[in-house]
Formats: structure tokens, sequence, C-alpha cells
């Protein structure tokens, strides 16, 4: 059964100069979530609805975190040569630094221009640095709560929500919140079949926005969980992801995010040369196959899998590895409930 309300995003203007929407998924060359920026661009760019862009300020590599990164081939520059009238919809995810001024100036210049701005997790605090959410309804993760709440008090923050629109700002709640945005972003710039072939292709079969935000929380469990995690070096594992060509990168991205949030674990993308995913994207591997030695247990990603039941085999295999306290921090990390 899939379960959608289309009630949940307006519809979105496409510049009538564009035969198809643009579509820009933005980042920081330093830090950039890397579901935030993966997902949303895998998903919507092997649903054939528009022209889409990777970008960063500069060509070169892109840097995720928790893990993994990334060949950026275009840059805010380049973009704006070859689409001077902007972008129909710019995705921003959480970036390290979120008052990074080119970022934001990008991203002002791209909202004058008509664009819809998509504010992923906390890619949000990105979109109200550049003065986007004066007067506007918005959510994000429901860690941010407090500090979104005292620095944009003009904004009318909504809880329950998974993401909400207000005119050309969409936002979302934290992390596994970019699967249900880029399904909607289908249903909205094409049509429900479109939207339900997808979702049936990722596994993933709710994307409507209801969302219970008072269940995530930080116990005194959960932190003194986390330190014991961070403190016992000894206890740290490398998990070993091979990658190869046409790797489904939205598969790749939930398993190495879920793992390196442990505080316990990281993944590394294992290949003797950057490969291409199967959206398309560089993939720069952070270790050789020759470095088997150092990697202290593998997980794959095969072909013949969905990415949401991949994923839930991560947050499986976390439980049972490291125990029910820390699948507990990394699931309340991503805002993600089954």
């Amino acid at each position: 059964m899939f379960v959608s309300n289309n009630k949940n995003l307006e519809r979105i203007l496409i510049k009538k100069s564009h035969q198809k929407p643009v579509i820009t998924v933005i980042g920081e060359n330093q830090f950039t979530e890397l579901t935030d920026f993966i997902i949303p661009y895998g998903i919507l760019k092997r649903a054939n609805i528009g022209e889409i862009f990777a970008l960063a300020p500069n060509k070169g590599i892109m840097n995720f975190f928790p893990a993994l990164s990334m060949e950026i081939k275009t840059s805010f520059s380049d973009f704006d040569h070859i689409h001077p009238e902007g972008s129909d919809i710019v995705i921003v995810p959480a970036i390290h630094n979120s008052e990074n001024k080119t970022i934001i100036q990008w991203i002002q210049s791209q909202s004058q221009k008509g664009a819809t701005i998509v504010g992923i997790c906390d890619g949000v605090w990105t979109v109200g640095h550049a003065g986007l959410l004066e007067n506007k309804k918005a959510t994000g993760h429901w860690y941010s709560k407090e500090g979104l709440n005292k620095s944009f008090p003009n904004t009318k923050w909504i809880q329950n929500k998974r993401y909400i629109q207000d005119q050309n700002i969409i936002t979302t709640t934290g992390v596994s919140a970019s699967l249900p945005i880029s399904i909607s972003l289908i249903e909205v710039l094409a049509n429900e079949t479109k939207a339900k072939l997808m979702a049936e292709e990722i596994g993933f079969t709710n994307w409507s926005s209801h969302h219970k935000t008072e269940g995530f929380q930080f116990s005194s469990v959960h932190y003194i969980t986390a330190a014991k995690n961070l403190i016992f070096v000894w206890n740290h594992e490398t998990i070993g992801i091979s990658i190869y060509e046409g790797i489904d990168e939205v598969s790749l991205a939930l398993v190495a995010d879920s793992y390196s949030r442990t505080y316990k674990s990281k993944a590394f993308a294992i290949s003797n040369q950057p490969i291409q995913t199967k959206s398309g994207l560089v993939l720069i591997p952070e270790m050789q196959v020759t470095d088997n030695s150092k990697i202290d247990y593998y997980t794959e990603i095969p072909k013949d899998k969905k990415p949401y039941d991949l994923f839930l085999n991560a947050l499986h295999d976390i439980q049972y590895r490291y125990g029910i306290n820390t699948y507990q921090f990394v699931t309340n990390q991503l805002e993600f409930s089954l």
C-alpha cells in the first residue's frame, strides 16, 4: 500500500523558458551531510523529471559527513553560465558552516530569480541565515528546535510535520526526511503514478508529511552510550563498503550514514579508482582494495536489493552489533522510526 497526501505540497512554479524543471542540489565543498545531498539527487535524477545538477561553490572534492566523498564537476559559476535565468528548485542540505557567505548569496540570488528553496534537515539553518524564513512556517531537525526558535524568532516553527511548504520555501525534519520529500517532489512535479513507481523502486511506501516530533529525544542513557562509544577507541570498528560502477548511491548513502553515526564505527568506501554511481555521481574511494587488513567488518550494497531494505538491514545490524542503546542513538539522530 502506498500512502501519500498531495495536499502536503502546493504547485511549484517552473520557469516558462524551461521545458523541464531545473533542479539543483547544492553543498559545501568542506562538509555536507551525506544523505541530505545524495538521496534527493539520486531519487530525482533516476525519476527523469527534470534537469538535475550537483553543485558546490568550487569544482573538485566534496567531503560528506559522517562519511564518503565525491567529485563536483559543476560549480555555482558554471551553473550560472549554463542557466543565467536560474534554477526552479534549489535543495539545501545541512552543511558544516551554515553561514557560508558564498552559499547564502547564491541561494538568495536563486530565490530572487523565482526558485523554490528546499531546506533538508539542518539545511534550514542556511535557508534561515539567507533571510528566507522571515514570517514563514517551517520545520527542522528535532534536536535543533530550541536553537532555531532562538535564532529565527519571526519564523513559525511547526512540529509533527515531516515537511512543510510556505509558498516558495520547503523545509523538512531530520536526516531521514530526505526520502519522503524526494518522493513528494516527484508527485507534485510529475504525478502520483510516477511517485509510486519511484517509491516502489526505493522500497519506501509512505511519503506523507505525518510525523510525531515528540517521539524523538536523547535520554541520559543515550548520552552515556555515545560517550562510552567515543571514548573506548580500542573497540572502534572500520566498516568497509566496496563501491563499483553503477552502485546505487541512495543505498550506499543510507548504509554508510547509519554505521558512521554510532560513535563506535565508521564506514569507508573501498575501490582502487573513482567510480560512477547509478545516477552519475563520481565517488572518491577512501581506501584501496589492498587495505583489507585495516577493515574490521565488510558490508555490501547488492544490486538486487532496494535502498530502503538495505537501510533497515543496517539499522538491525547496528542493534545486533552494538546494542539497543546505540541503535536508538542512531535512529534519534536520523529522526527515524519504524
